[in-house]
């Protein structure tokens, strides 16, 4: 009697399970689900103007993630600076032991409207690729019910870093729906000065220590691998500043009535800046790489990064690369030394025959663990003093300018350091285990991004580790005109953050 009554249970219970088997929801088509349900608001996000030269755009996009973050049960603080405010969001979870801060950039790069091939880069612009390959405006209302994961949306910040940013909060979304939490608390801190060079967020991090307090650091910024397959970040370069001034006549004087009497600024500009490096692209400054080391077993584990360097060529469209470094990994290895602008007069149809007054070049030296800013910096002023320069850090005076005869300004900055997590830390493991879970493969690991994000600070005032989790497309646009993100990989974005939010720490 009691086998056969076990039976029955057995035959009762087992449809049953299997009932409940079939309604709970896959998580992945959850994760879906939430990222279409989510371009309504990513319009609206990217709708605001970001750029951090304004504080009043910026106070916009601080007040829509307070009001984002709040609707999913976040609290939210101010970390106050002299300028712009950093957003603290917060969400503790029952039964967590540890805590995981995630860092957001909200804000963008200047844009240039005339050079946006749509209305304006604040309203996003849904385009599908046509045959011969130009890109197409389609009706963003199209997103709203379904997606081709290679339409793109056109807009400034689509990738660096709203896009991110969107994605993470639906995959906010699409955890209540499963009703499940994660096993850690989160802590979310938004930059809304990133492209700045976040110049306040190394104090505020010092200030607000105890707020920001973690067990680890998660980067939701950043592009894939250029084979766009899952990817993980284990370091990324720090970046300092250099503008550089070569003073000519008082004012701009007439090319033909004092041309071969007036030295040209931008032609001593030009010799100066070539002799800092060599015609394979290395620095010639004595000791600039001093430090960087790469063993055997660093260059393999470089090399197991699946880069085809043909590609990379035909994506930037160059014949041969610099030799520094035996392939694209080992390049990253190394400090930069990389002009970002120049600006002496006029080009174009506003071209005139003048001797300019002044030629600037603007100068970033991406920075990696073992380089120290400051040593690097000295290195190029005393190269400019070796050339003969009377070097200052503003005009010349009257006095000056008739007493020395190459005279140069020497502004420099230091934004933030580089840093490095290992591959085994506990913090990549777990981030591994989300990433297999989601692509059914270990992802590509990158043990230093050639980008810079002002991660240090954290690293070294706060003592823990920082690992990035890009997402976006590599030929996204960033920081120049008609910038992207392929409508995949920010479905992809939203998956691999729920799995994230799942997986157990």
């Amino acid at each position: 009697m009691k086998k056969c009554s076990f039976l029955l249970l057995l035959l009762f219970i087992i449809p049953l399970a299997q009932a409940q088997k079939k309604s709970s929801p896959d998580w992945k088509s959850v994760a879906e689900k939430y990222g279409v349900a989510s371009f309504k608001d990513f319009y609206d996000l990217l709708s605001l103007a970001n750029d951090a030269h304004f504080p009043a755009d910026i106070e916009k996009n601080v007040q829509w993630c307070e009001a984002a973050f709040a609707k999913r049960g976040f609290t939210t603080q101010r970390l106050i600076t002299p300028t712009v405010p950093l957003l603290l969001a917060e969400r503790k979870s029952a039964k967590a032991t540890k805590t995981v801060l995630i860092y957001l950039q909200i804000d963008g790069q200047p844009v240039d409207p005339k050079k946006w091939n749509q209305q304006s880069p604040w309203k996003p612009t849904l385009k599908e690729k046509s045959a011969d390959g130009a890109w197409n405006e389609i009706s963003y209302e199209r997103l709203y019910e379904s997606y081709n994961p290679d339409w793109r949306i056109f807009a400034r910040a689509t990738s660096d870093a709203k896009g991110p940013a969107s994605a993470f909060l639906a995959s906010l979304d699409a955890l209540r729906e499963l009703k499940q939490e994660p096993t850690f608390n989160m802590k979310v801190i938004m930059d809304f000065e990133e492209e700045l060079g976040s110049p306040n967020l190394p104090t505020a991090v010092t200030k607000y220590k105890k707020e920001l307090s973690a067990d680890m650091l998660i980067i939701f910024d950043g592009p894939r691998h250029v084979s766009n397959e899952p990817t993980l970040s284990f370091g990324a370069r720090g970046i300092c500043e250099i503008t550089l001034t070569v003073f000519g006549p008082r004012n701009p004087v007439h090319s033909g009535n004092y041309g071969n009497y007036t030295p040209n600024p931008a032609m001593r500009l030009s010799q100066l800046l070539a002799t800092m490096k060599d015609e394979d692209g290395r620095v010639l400054l004595p000791g600039f790489y001093d430090g960087v080391v790469l063993t055997e077993e660093e260059k393999k584990i470089l090399q197991q990064v699946p880069d085809n360097e043909l590609e990379i060529r035909k994506f930037l469209g160059v014949a041969a690369p610099d030799k520094i470094g035996a392939n694209f990994q080992e390049s990253l290895q190394y400090p930069t030394l990389n002009i970002r602008g120049l600006d002496a007069l006029y080009i174009g149809d506003e071209v005139r025959t003048l001797i300019p007054a002044t030629a600037t070049a603007e100068i970033d030296i991406r920075l990696v663990p073992s380089s120290d800013p400051a040593r690097l910096i000295d290195l190029v002023k005393k190269h400019v003093e070796g050339k003969g320069y009377y070097v200052i850090n503003r005009p010349p005076t009257e006095e000056e300018r008739m007493k020395y005869p190459r005279i140069a300004s020497f502004q420099s900055s230091i934004s933030y350091l580089a840093f490095q997590t290992p591959f085994d830390s506990e913090c990549g493991k777990w981030l591994s285990r989300a990433m297999v879970k989601t692509f059914g493969k270990e992802p590509i690991q990158i043990r230093t991004a050639g980008g810079s994000i002002p991660i240090s600070p954290f690293v070294t005032t706060l003592g823990i580790p920082a690992v990035g989790v890009p997402t976006v497309n590599a030929d996204n646009s960033q920081h120049a005109e008609n910038e992207n993100i392929r409508v995949g990989n920010y479905i992809d974005g939203v998956k691999t953050f729920l799995a994230i939010l799942t997986e157990k720490l």
